[in-house]
C-alpha cells in the first residue's frame, strides 16, 4: 500500500526532507507544468467529501480505488505525496474550526504545512479575511488550489518557502494539523511557534492524533485541549489503530 511509503518518509531526518524538497522543486519546474500536474492529480486520486469529520468539504485524495494506493512506488513521479491523505490530526482541526467560526472569523490565519489544504478552507468558510496556505511541496499547493476549486473558495494564495525559523509575520492564528511527526522538526517548530507569539501574540491551535512524536515532546506540557474527536471507522482503518484525534491551543507565555 502506498500510504505506507508516505509513513516512511514522514519518518526520515529533517535533512533528508529538505533534500526531498529540492528535488521536488527542480523536478516540478523542469519537468512539468502547472496543467499537467493538474491533469495528473485529477487522473489519479478521487473526490471524496464523506468518510471524514468534515463531509462538508470536498477534497481530491487517494483512495483504495485509485492506481496508485498499490501500485509500485518507483512508478510514482512525485516524491511524498502526504498531500493526497487527509490526516487525523488536520481532519480534527477542519472540523474544530468549522464548528466554531468566531476562531477564524475576521482573522489572518496561516496553515503551516497545509497538505491538502482542509484547514486553510475550513479557515476561510469560517469567516477568516485572510489565509495563506503554506507548504514546501509545490504539489501540495496545486492540489491545495485544486480544493479551493471544489468547496467554491477563491483560490488562495499559497507559499511553497519554509517559513520555519523566518522572521515572523502579524499572523493573528496559526494551524497545524499532523505537524509533529519527528522529532527535530519538532524542536524547530517549537521555537519559531514561540517566536511568533513573543513577537506578535499569535494564536496557535494544533491537530494531532496522539502520535508517539507528539506526545512525547515538551510541547506537550504547554498545550491546553480545546476539543476531542472520535474519528470515523475508516479513518482508523487507514491510520494504523489510530482512534481518536485532538485539537490543543498552545499556551507558550512568553517572558516579559
Amino acid at each position: 500500500m502506498y500510504r505506507g511509503i508516505i509513513m516512511w518518509f514522514r519518518g526520515q531526518d529533517t535533512a533528508f526532507q529538505r533534500g526531498m524538497c529540492c528535488l521536488m522543486r527542480l523536478y516540478v519546474s523542469n519537468v512539468r507544468s502547472e496543467d499537467d500536474i493538474k491533469h495528473f492529480i485529477t487522473d489519479n486520486t478521487e473526490v471524496v467529501s464523506s468518510q471524514s469529520l468534515t463531509p462538508e468539504i470536498s477534497l481530491r485524495l487517494f483512495t483504495p480505488t485509485c492506481r496508485f494506493w498499490t501500485e509500485k512506488p518507483e512508478l510514482w513521479p512525485f516524491p511524498d505525496p502526504y498531500w493526497a491523505i487527509y490526516w487525523p490530526g488536520g481532519q480534527a482541526l477542519a472540523r474544530y474550526l468549522l464548528n466554531n467560526p468566531e476562531v477564524c472569523g475576521g482573522r489572518k490565519v496561516l496553515d503551516l504545512g497545509c497538505g491538502c489544504g482542509a484547514s486553510a478552507i475550513a479557515a476561510r468558510l469560517s469567516g477568516a479575511s485572510h489565509v495563506v496556505a503554506n507548504d514546501i511541496d509545490p504539489i501540495a499547493a496545486i492540489a491545495t488550489k485544486m480544493n479551493c476549486e471544489l468547496n467554491n473558495v477563491d483560490p488562495l494564495p499559497c507559499v511553497t518557502d519554509n517559513m520555519i525559523g523566518s522572521k515572523p509575520e502579524a499572523w493573528d492564528l496559526i494551524l497545524l494539523g499532523d505537524m509533529f511527526y519527528d522529532e527535530g522538526l519538532a524542536d524547530h517548530l517549537q521555537k519559531w511557534l514561540q517566536t511568533c507569539i513573543s513577537t506578535h501574540g499569535t494564536q496557535v491551535l494544533i491537530g494531532d492524533p496522539g502520535r508517539a512524536q507528539f506526545e512525547s515532546h515538551d510541547i506537550r506540557k504547554l498545550l491546553h485541549q480545546l476539543a476531542y474527536f472520535e474519528l470515523p471507522d475508516s479513518v482508523k482503518e487507514e491510520n494504523y489503530g489510530l482512534t481518536s484525534s485532538t485539537v490543543w491551543c498552545y499556551n507558550y507565555k512568553p517572558n516579559l
